[in-house]
C-alpha cells in the first residue's frame, strides 16, 4: 500500500474532523447563518452517505467476503458486519448522556437557564469526551473508504464534514455558556474534531497491520452500517430541525443523484 495513499486518506479525515470549527464560527455569526441552506446541505450529505453505503461500500464488502468464504457464508457475514456497525454507533450514542451528547442539538436562545448552574470543568471535559467518542468511528470510516478508493473517500469526507458543522454548533454553545468565552468555545469545538484523525491513526496502526481481503470486507460492511445510522439518526432529523421537511428530502435526493452520476463517471 503506497504511503501517498495513506497520507491522502489521513488528510481527508483531518479535513472532515476539523470542520467542527466551522460550525462553532456559524453559531456566533447569526447574521450570515442560513438555516435552510444548512438543512439542504445536511440532507445532501445524508443522500451521499446512504447511496454510497448501499450501492458501493456494502457491495464491495460483500464481494470481498464472498470471495473468501463462499457465497452463502460471505453474504451472511456481510449482513452481520453491517448491523454490527449500526449497533456499535447506536450503543455509543445511547451511552453518552443527552446533555453532553453533541448529537442532541441545543440552541443559543434556550441554553442560558439550563446551563447556568453547570460547572466549567465538567462541561469542558464531558463535552470534549462526548464528541471524541462520537467522532472516532466516523474517522475510521472516512480513512478506510479513502484507502480503498480515493475518489470515494473525497465524497465521504465532504459528507462527514457537512455533518460535523451542526455538531460543532452543538459542542460550542454549551462551552460558551459555561465559560462566557467565544474563543474557548471555538477552540474546544475545533479541537474536538481531532478525534476523527485519531480514528484514522488507529485504523492504520491496528487494522492495516493485519490487512486482508476478509478483514477489509468485514470493516467495510461495518463502515456502511455506521454511515447509514449517522444519516438516519442524525443528519436527516437535524436537517428538519434547521429547515423544512421538503428541503431536507430534496437535499437527500440531490445527494443520491450526484453520487450516482459520479460513480457512473468512474466506471
Amino acid at each position: 500500500m503506497e504511503d501517498a495513499n495513506i497520507l491522502f486518506a489521513f488528510l481527508l479525515t483531518l479535513f472532515a474532523g476539523l470542520s467542527t470549527g466551522i460550525g462553532s464560527l456559524m453559531a456566533f455569526m447569526s447574521k450570515g447563518f442560513n438555516p435552510k441552506f444548512l438543512a439542504g446541505s445536511l440532507g445532501f450529505s445524508a443522500g451521499v452517505m446512504i447511496y454510497v453505503s448501499f450501492v458501493e461500500i456494502l457491495d464491495e464488502a460483500k464481494e470481498s467476503l464472498m470471495e473468501n468464504y463462499g457465497d452463502s457464508t460471505g453474504y451472511l457475514l456481510t449482513v452481520i458486519a453491517f448491523f454490527s456497525g449500526i449497533a456499535l454507533i447506536a450503543v455509543i450514542d445511547k451511552l453518552v448522556p443527552s446533555f453532553e451528547n453533541p448529537h442532541e442539538l441545543k440552541c443559543v436562545e434556550d441554553c442560558d437557564e439550563k446551563l447556568k448552574d453547570r460547572k466549567l470543568m465538567r462541561m469542558g471535559v464531558m463535552s470534549a469526551l462526548a464528541i471524541a467518542i462520537h467522532n472516532f468511528p466516523e474517522g475510521l470510516a472516512t480513512f478506510m473508504a479513502a484507502i480503498e478508493n480515493p475518489a470515494l473517500g473525497v465524497s465521504i469526507a465532504i459528507a462527514i464534514a457537512i455533518h460535523n458543522i451542526p455538531e460543532g454548533i452543538a459542542v460550542s454553545v454549551p462551552i460558551y455558556y459555561a465559560t462566557k468565552s467565544r474563543k474557548k468555545a471555538f477552540w474546544f469545538s475545533f479541537a474536538s474534531g481531532l478525534a476523527e484523525p485519531l480514528g484514522a491513526l488507529v485504523g492504520y496502526y491496528l487494522l492495516l497491520q493485519f490487512f486482508s481481503p476478509a478483514l477489509f470486507g468485514t470493516v467495510f460492511a461495518g463502515v456502511a452500517g455506521i454511515m447509514v445510522f449517522i444519516s438516519l439518526d442524525e443528519l436527516l432529523p437535524t436537517a428538519e430541525k434547521y429547515g423544512e421537511h421538503h428541503i431536507a428530502i430534496y437535499g437527500l435526493v440531490s445527494g443520491m443523484a450526484v453520487m450516482a452520476v459520479s460513480l457512473l463517471m468512474l466506471q
